[in-house]
């Protein structure tokens, strides 16, 4: 064998372990906190056996073990990083703005007497990389009144989404792009880095 080949591998193994071991966690630590907000439901949290709290860790264990693959692809503990934390919580007031702009504009298309509308879908260049980003893009954008996001696609090494508007007022993909991620892609990009 190759000198340092031996360090090498064992390092590269050991990581690659580290790295399933971490996505693992990062899963059951997500599944134990939706295990206890469906918990406190029914019973008080104070109140709570042991047995069933020991059932709660083993069964979100159990499920992060066989799902922590599809879950986790990048860093799995992406959010603790104080930066992206501070960054999705800035946003969010940042999105509510849009949010209450893009119903406003809906609202009043709704309640005009001539239909104010000219629909059709437009397609979209992103800087976006990360699945997690696209997703998040991808839902702001649909949840926001006035467009939903139908396909991300990636051509050329880009992602592309194409969106169904509720009035295109420009077909170019660079205008449609401003106007649709508009404030939206600079957060994610913070987030999601």
């Amino acid at each position: 064998m190759l000198p340092g080949l031996d360090h090498f591998l064992i390092n590269d193994i050991g990581g690659m372990i580290m790295k399933k071991l971490y996505s693992i966690l990062a899963t059951a630590l997500f599944c134990m906190l939706f295990w206890v907000i469906f918990v406190l439901q029914d019973i008080n949290l104070l109140k709570l056996d042991y047995q069933e709290a020991v059932a709660g860790v083993l069964v979100s264990f159990l499920v992060a073990a066989f799902t922590h693959k599809f879950f986790i692809r990048e860093d799995p503990f992406w959010l603790l990083n104080f930066k992206r934390l501070g960054s999705l919580i800035m946003f969010i007031p940042v999105y509510a703005w849009e949010l209450l702009k893009a119903n406003w504009d809906v609202a009043k298309r709704a309640i005009s007497p001539k239909m104010n509308i000219n629909p059709g879908i437009v397609k979209i260049e992103t800087e976006i990389k990360s699945d997690y980003g696209l997703a998040m893009l991808a839902n702001c954008i649909t949840l926001t009144p006035g467009t939903i996001t139908m396909d991300i696609v990636e051509e050329d090494e880009k992602n592309y989404m194409y969106i169904h508007w509720i009035d295109v007022s420009a077909r170019d993909i660079k205008q449609a792009s401003e106007i649709i991620k508009g404030t939206f892609e600079p957060w994610v990009r913070r987030i999601f880095k």
